[in-house]
């Protein structure tokens, strides 16, 4: 049968093999799956011949997860570091630290009975969720405190500030939810990508109020002492001695810097208070003309991702034969050379004309219909230069090169491709 498509990677004749998966499986599974296979297949292959991954998702997705992981853990750090500031007890920050990964793990345990898996939008959820979560525990924490300052022996405050609170923290809590509930309305891509994230936030919310009501409450029973008369909420005497502690020096001068800064909130206060209309309408003003900034923001379906991926489709005139078409996407490839720099490309592939099977024409999504039509597929080294520079230069320096060729630009990375084609 007549040659119907032509590969070549790195100017190289060669063979391309995709693989696709189904919707229900993990690309990090499949992935892994296919590198242990190659690792079996290429030690009976002869010398010669070289098999490699010339696109691989999975890179994507791994970096995402554990950026998405890296933000998480330094939020939650930054979260204890407050709470160490204001609470100024290092037995009420461990409580609170403690509550924080258990609250995510029970999370983590509800997405799986849902269905779901540690993703870029379920790990968005619990790493936004990590700054709330915390307020059931420092509530609690502080409420217990201020009992323990009243003279109450520990397992009296601790039973009193805990049921005093109980109501107002599940009303927040309900409150929070809500918010996330007009997500499971949504429909098509949108439901696909914010109803993880929604159940992620909404399952952390759940297990810190569980948290704040049963463990917190039996850890300040074993870590927290009462208070001795003439104390403050940490157990210190009201004039506190000399220390040549560096952490606790800057934990008093902390303090104290607050307490001033309460005391010019106090004042700002009183002073909005006197003339509350006059503020009140300042305040709308100020709203209002904050709305007027809004065309000026621009809108978005989703923020653009830099994944190091360039794919360009090529349409040369109607009966160009796809030889004479693998001759014109060589003189497109070295242009594209001189605009991108060598050392910034890490592959170059070209797929021209037709896929042999009809099989393989169902899952194109660039637009190939005969020989005169090719892909160009560009993979960029880790710290490269923007891609949209790169694809906007392209756009300008392709057409003027070649006038006979239509060139397009369909989405490479696969966060464009799930919203473009999913």
């Amino acid at each position: 049968s007549p040659q119907t498509s032509i590969v070549h990677v790195d100017g190289n004749r060669s063979v391309l093999m995709s693989v696709l998966k189904n919707g229900s499986t993990s690309t990090l599974a499949i992935v892994d799956g296919i590198k242990d296979k190659l690792q079996q297949i290429k030690s009976g292959l002869p010398e010669n011949l070289k098999v490699q991954a010339i696109n691989d998702q999975s890179l994507f997705v791994r970096a995402a997860i554990s950026g998405v992981a890296v933000e998480g853990a330094i939020a939650a750090a930054l979260t204890s570091l407050m709470i160490l500031l204001f609470l100024g007890s290092w037995r009420s920050t461990i409580i609170i630290a403690i509550s924080i990964p258990l609250s995510i793990m029970g999370a983590i345990l509800g997405l799986a009975a849902l269905g779901e898996t540690l993703n870029i939008m379920t790990l968005g959820g619990l790493a936004l969720a990590v700054g709330i979560l915390v307020d059931d525990a420092t509530v609690t924490i502080e409420n217990i405190n201020w009992h323990l300052e009243q003279g109450k022996d520990v397992e009296t405050a601790i039973l009193d500030g805990a049921n005093q609170i109980v109501t107002a923290a599940f009303v927040s809590l309900l409150c929070i939810c809500i918010v996330f509930v007009p997500m499971f309305f949504l429909q098509g891509v949108s439901r696909f990508l914010f109803v993880p994230m929604a159940e992620a936030v909404m399952l952390a919310m759940l297990f810190s109020f569980i948290l704040s009501r049963t463990l917190v409450p039996t850890l300040s029973k074993f870590l927290l002492k009462p208070h001795a008369p003439h104390t403050d909420m940490h157990g210190l005497p009201s004039t506190l001695p000399a220390t040549r502690n560096p952490l606790v020096k800057f934990q008093r001068s902390f303090e104290q810097a607050f307490e001033n800064f309460r005391g010019v909130y106090h004042a700002l206060l009183k002073m909005a208070m006197a003339a509350r209309w006059k503020f009140v309408a300042s305040f709308l003003a100020i709203v209002l003309l904050s709305l007027g900034l809004t065309p000026y923001l621009g809108s978005n379906f989703f923020p653009s991702v830099d994944s190091g991926q360039i794919l360009i489709h090529a349409r040369l005139p109607v009966g160009t034969r796809v030889e004479e078409s693998a001759a014109r996407f060589a003189m497109i490839e070295k242009t594209i050379r001189e605009v991108i720099p060598e050392e910034e490309m890490t592959t170059l592939v070209d797929n021209i004309g037709l896929p042999p099977s009809s099989i393989n024409l169902i899952y194109n999504n660039t637009g190939v219909i005969g020989p005169q039509d090719g892909d160009i597929q560009i993979a960029l080294r880790k710290d490269h230069a923007p891609t949209a520079d790169y694809v906007r230069k392209l756009r300008e320096v392709l057409p003027d090169a070649f006038p006979d060729t239509v060139f397009s630009f369909p989405p490479a990375d696969i966060v464009s491709q799930i919203l473009n084609f999913g």
